[in-house]
């Protein structure tokens, strides 16, 4: 995730500087053409291409405020997630008189769902934080996260069983690793369900379409400054367009998703500094981007 407003600009220029190029050329084409070689099939009147780029950010806009719900859900969900793992591990503390090895492997926890929802590799810190036996069952399974919330879940009720701890505080714990799922299945669902193909192909080619048919209204009014009106005009509509379609993926590994590895690391330190263990600093952003 961009944190720095000015690199984020930089950016969005960057993403969009191949079709812009292409744009401008064409900007400079059309200018010529008319002005000097006066070919009066370029004076197309203004009116359709005004129409045209009005519907075209009326549907822009849709798209990305869908675009924005989804990826403000995923950062709502992993809010919970945070929460949740902060839970357990106090009510592993004081309800469970202990056991510091379950916090460890709700530190976990994140890491694991951060890889199950980008595709990445799950790194070492997986490994780092679970116990060798846990580790090689948690591992043997498809869905990771959920495994892990599974083997907790079983290392839970055998401590209430062992310690004959009330069942009140069995479904006390039981409600959070609940809740926990409920959340991962949140994410999943957004990960597994993306917006209709309509809403990333047509917002793309009509906003292709009105960059090539722009200049051809504007050259008549704007004469040789066609190609720079033309490409602020047509930046604000690719720009529009990029961010849309950066937003609806907000797991895929780009400098626009949500920082799941700093959330990550961030519910390790709670959780491993609230059993008095040392730990690292937190992810510092690379670049102006938080990982």
């Amino acid at each position: 995730m961009i944190v720095n407003r000015g690199r984020g600009l930089w950016i969005i220029v960057r993403e969009t500087s191949t079709p812009l190029i292409i744009f401008a050329a064409w900007d400079f084409i059309v200018v010529i053409l008319y002005q000097i070689y006066h070919q009066e099939w370029m004076e197309q009147p203004a009116l359709p291409v005004s129409l045209m780029g009005s519907a075209l950010a009326l549907f822009l806009g849709m798209r990305n405020n869908a675009a924005y719900a989804r990826w403000w859900e995923g950062r709502s969900l992993w809010g919970s997630v945070t929460n949740n793992c902060r839970s357990f591990a106090r009510q592993a503390a004081s309800l469970l008189e202990g056991r510091p090895d379950l916090a460890r492997a709700m530190a976990a926890y994140p890491y694991l769902l951060r890889s199950a929802l980008s595709g990445l590799n799950e790194g070492p810190d997986p490994q780092r934080l679970l116990t060798p036996h846990m580790f090689e069952r948690v591992m043997a399974r498809r869905n990771k996260p959920n495994a892990l919330l599974y083997e907790i879940g079983l290392e839970v009720a055998r401590e209430v069983a062992e310690k004959k701890i009330d069942g009140a505080v069995h479904g006390t714990v039981d409600r959070i690793l609940s809740d926990l799922a409920n959340s991962q299945g949140g994410l999943e669902r957004i990960k597994n369900t993306p917006l209709p193909i309509q809403y990333s192909t047509i917002p793309l080619f009509v906003t292709h379409v009105f960059c090539i048919v722009l200049p051809l209204s504007a050259v008549q009014t704007l004469g040789w400054i066609t190609p720079l009106g033309s490409s602020l005009v047509g930046f604000l509509f690719q720009a529009l367009d990029k961010s849309g379609r950066d937003l609806q993926e907000p797991f895929r590994p780009s400098v626009h998703a949500l920082p799941m590895l700093t959330m990550s690391r961030t519910i390790e330190i709670d959780l491993l500094q609230a059993i008095g263990e040392k730990v690292g600093p937190p992810i510092e952003p690379v670049n102006d981007v938080q990982p």
